[in-house]
């Protein structure tokens, strides 16, 4: 599967879209690319859109620090360069923050939401003290591995992982602590009433990072929220129960 760069506010973002239909755009996690959206490409009668965020994978770095509104700035701007009209967004984990702080502040500019196993509305808050552990996965690849296999712990490909990790290690370096930084500090949550389209929020029931309390919140956050838990998952649906949430986002696309 072939990608292509496209040049937004300075930055070369690298995307792949597959077929042909309404857009659904894709926007991974931190550590993450478009990668981890492969085995979910395929959705009858719609264009779906995988990018690579600022800072990650393929794509350029930022000039600034890592901030989740500045990331959503680049995927505002993005939508508009491919002229993607109406779009439903899905973002996992911190790609569900970029997603919302885009949301909020701009939400004529997409159809509904998706939430997978996402950051909440306030943020997801990483204690200084595990800086150093987020440096040695920078450093150590077998940290890295172990650290994101905790994230699709039902994962049974291989392969398919490896290629996780290949693109967990392109991330910028000043990222790393960088993310976590962003996340612990964004907090909109005087600012979901904005929002008052379609949002579906998906958790893993194994997820490690994101309780099934914390993710029902974010659904009750949104006047249009719904929450849908998956049994045989973690952190990863769009990893380890591809057909699971294929279905899922389907009947969410057919009832908005």
């Amino acid at each position: 599967m072939s990608g292509q760069i496209i040049s937004i506010l300075g930055i070369g973002l690298y995307y792949l879209s597959v077929g042909t239909g309404s857009p659904i755009v894709y926007v991974h996690g931190n550590t993450g690319s478009s990668r981890w959206f492969e085995k979910v490409t395929e959705i009858p009668g719609y264009r779906t859109i995988a990018l690579d965020l600022p800072n990650f994978g393929r794509s350029g770095a930022l000039d600034a620090e890592p901030d989740i509104h500045l990331y959503a700035d680049h995927l505002l701007e993005f939508l508009r360069a491919l002229n993607l009209e109406s779009p439903v967004l899905v973002g996992h984990s911190l790609g569900g923050a970029v997603v919302q702080s885009l949301a909020v502040r701009h939400p004529d500019a997409l159809k509904a939401m998706v939430l997978v196993d996402s950051s909440s509305p306030t943020g997801l808050i990483t204690p200084r003290e595990r800086h150093p552990i987020i440096e040695m996965m920078r450093t150590n690849r077998g940290i890295l591995a172990q650290a994101l296999a905790a994230t699709v712990p039902t994962n049974k490909d291989a392969r398919f992982f490896e290629s996780l990790v290949d693109d967990a290690v392109r991330m910028n370096e000043r990222a790393w602590i960088g993310n976590a930084e962003a996340l612990s500090r964004f907090d909109i949550s005087d600012r979901t009433a904005c929002f008052t389209k379609p949002v579906l929020v998906i958790q893993g029931k194994a997820d490690i990072l994101i309780t099934e309390q914390m993710a029902r919140k974010t659904a009750d956050a949104y006047a249009a929220g719904e929450f849908m838990l998956i049994e045989n998952s973690g952190h990863s649906p769009i990893v380890e129960t591809p057909e699971t949430f294929i279905e899922i986002l389907k009947g969410f696309l057919a009832r908005i």
